[in-house]
C-alpha cells in the first residue's frame, strides 16, 4: 500500500499552509495572455467535477503562442516552432544548470462550470532524450483576484536530462500547491477558484531540432462537499474485465531510491495493470536496467518513470497519468468520479479505473490493512454488485484479484471525512480516479467516458 503511515494527500491538503512561494522557470514574458475560452465543457450542473482538456488541432490553435506551433494528424497537438528564447534550469535534484531553449503555449481562459476548491492538471506528452515540459496554472478567484502561476509540475518521461518533479513551498495565503493539487486553504471562507489557464513551457537542448510532443493538456476542477458517508448506490452490472494481475508487495526492498521499495509501490503497479491490459508492452530493452532475478520488471520500471523526486515518491497522480500516455496509442487523465454508478459505465464500455481510498482495517471486509492512502484498480462487479478490484496491496500476483462489499468500498472511496486510528477527524480522497483508455476511443468508449464528465 501507499505510505500507510503517513498522512494522506487530502490530510496533507488541510495542513498549514507554506509560506513561500516558489517562482516557475519561464521568462517572464511567456505570461502572454491568451483570448478567453470558447470551448468550455459544460458537465452539467448535477456534478461537482468539471473537467477542460485541450486536444484537438483546433485547441491548440486557439491559445497563446511564442515559438510553439500546431500540428494536425491522426493525435494533434503542438511542438517548438522556432523558440522564444533561452533560459537556465538548475535542477534542484543534482546541482546541474544547463541551458534550454523554450517555447510556450498559454490556453485561453476556462471558467469552472463547478468553481473549486481543489484543481488537478495533467498531461499526456512525448518527450524525447534532451527535451522536457513544464505546466503552469494561473487564476482567478471568485473575489475576482489573481492566484501567482503555480507550477503543477516539471516533467520528463525519462530522467537522464532533468529529474521530474513537483514544486512545493507556492502558496499566496490564499490558496497552495500540494504536490500535483491546487487547493484552497480555507474553504469555509466560501472562496473558490472561478477560472484558469494553463501555460506548457517546451524545453529542448540548445541548437538541436528535436522538440517535445504534447498531445493532451488539461485540468480538473472539483469541489466536493465534505462528508463522512455517501448515498448507496443501486447495483446496475455484473461483469468483470481481464486486467492482468501484479502485487507490489513482492517488490518489497526492490530499488529503495524509488519510495523504499515496492510496499509503496501501489500507484505504479496499479498503472501498469491497466497499460498492459490495453496491450503497453516494454521491451527487453527497456527494462535492461532492472535486476534480472527480480518478478515482473514492469513494475520496477513502472516505480522508476513514475517517480517524483521532490515528493519522494511514486504517487504523483499526474506523472502516473503521463507515463501511462507515453504508451502507442494510449491517454490518460485524473478525474473524480461521483458514484459506483459512473464506474460501472466505465466498466461496460471495457475500461477499467484505478482508484483512491482511505480506511481502516475494520472499514473494509477482507482488506486486512488499513491506509491513509492507497490505489486499486477496478476491474468489474459480482452479481451481487460487489465491487472486484485487482488490490496491489496483495502477497501475491495471484492473490491480487479481490472482491470488495460495494457499501463499504464505495463509501470508503468517495468520502471526503474520515476518523483514523486515534479518534481523529482526517481526510478522505473524495473520489479521485485516473482513467486510461486509447487515443482514439470506440463509438462506444466515448459515450461511456463522456457520461462521466471526461472528453
Amino acid at each position: 500500500m501507499s505510505r500507510a503511515e503517513q498522512p494522506s494527500r487530502r490530510t496533507v491538503l488541510a495542513a498549514a499552509v507554506a509560506a513561500a512561494v516558489a517562482s516557475g522557470t519561464a521568462p517572464a514574458a511567456a505570461a502572454t495572455a491568451a483570448p478567453p475560452d470558447r470551448g468550455a465543457r459544460d458537465l452539467g450542473t448535477a456534478r461537482l467535477v468539471d473537467n477542460r482538456t485541450w486536444t484537438t488541432y483546433a485547441d491548440w490553435r486557439c491559445g497563446g503562442a511564442q515559438g510553439v506551433r500546431a500540428v494536425s494528424g491522426a493525435r494533434p497537438g503542438v511542438v517548438i516552432a522556432a523558440p522564444a528564447g533561452t533560459t537556465d534550469y538548475t535542477d534542484p535534484h543534482t546541482g546541474t544548470t544547463a541551458p534550454w531553449e523554450y517555447a510556450t503555449w498559454t490556453s485561453p481562459v476556462h471558467r469552472l462550470t463547478v468553481p473549486a476548491t481543489e484543481v488537478i492538471a495533467s498531461w499526456n506528452a512525448h518527450t524525447p532524450a534532451g527535451t522536457w515540459i513544464q505546466v503552469e496554472l494561473n487564476g482567478t478567484y471568485s473575489d475576482g483576484t489573481e492566484t501567482p502561476w503555480y507550477v503543477m509540475g516539471r516533467w520528463a518521461a525519462g530522467d537522464q536530462d532533468i529529474k521530474r518533479t513537483s514544486v512545493d513551498d507556492q502558496s499566496d495565503g490564499r490558496s497552495t500547491i500540494w504536490t500535483d493539487t491546487f487547493a484552497i486553504d480555507d474553504a469555509a471562507t466560501g472562496l473558490r477558484l472561478v477560472s484558469y489557464r494553463l501555460r506548457l513551457t517546451l524545453y529542448r537542448r540548445p541548437g538541436t531540432r528535436i522538440t517535445p510532443t504534447v498531445w493532451r493538456l488539461g485540468a480538473m476542477g472539483s469541489d466536493i462537499p465534505d462528508r463522512f458517508t455517501v448515498a448507496a448506490s443501486t447495483p446496475g452490472l455484473a461483469q468483470e474485465l481481464s486486467v492482468p494481475r501484479y502485487s507490489q508487495e513482492i517488490h518489497k526492498g526492490q530499488y529503495p531510491q524509488y519510495d523504499n521499495g515496492g510496499e509503496a509501490w501501489c500507484s505504479p503497479t496499479s498503472s501498469q495493470m491497466i497499460i498492459e491490459y490495453w496491450g503497453g508492452r516494454l521491451t527487453p530493452e527497456q527494462l535492461a536496467w532492472v535486476d534480472p532475478s527480480f518478478a515482473d520488471p514492469q513494475v520496477c520500471h513502472a516505480a522508476r518513470y513514475t517517480y517524483d523526486y521532490q515528493y519522494a515518491g511514486c504517487g504523483n497522480w499526474p506523472f502516473n497519468a503521463a507515463y501511462a500516455a507515453t504508451f502507442h496509442g494510449m491517454q490518460g487523465v485524473i478525474t473524480r468520479l461521483g458514484s459506483l454508478t459512473d464506474l460501472e459505465t466505465l466498466i461496460a464500455a471495457g475500461i477499467p479505473a484505478i482508484t483512491s481510498q482511505s480506511f481502516l482495517k475494520t472499514e473494509l471486509t477482507g482488506a486486512g490493512y488499513g491506509t491513509s492512502g492507497h490505489l486499486m484498480t477496478v476491474v468489474g462487479f459480482t452479481a451481487d454488485g460487489d465491487v472486484i478490484a485487482n488490490d496491489p496491496a496483495s502477497p501475491s500476483d495471484e492473490a491480487v484479484r479481490r472482491v470488495y462489499l460495494r457499501r463499504e468500498w464505495e463509501n470508503i472511496w468517495l468520502r471526503t471525512k474520515r476518523y483514523n486510528a486515534s479518534g481523529k477527524v482526517v481526510s478522505g480522497t473524495g473520489g479521485v480516479c485516473y482513467l486510461y483508455f486509447p487515443a482514439h476511443p470506440s463509438p462506444r468508449q466515448r459515450k461511456a467516458l463522456a457520461a462521466v464528465g471526461v472528453r
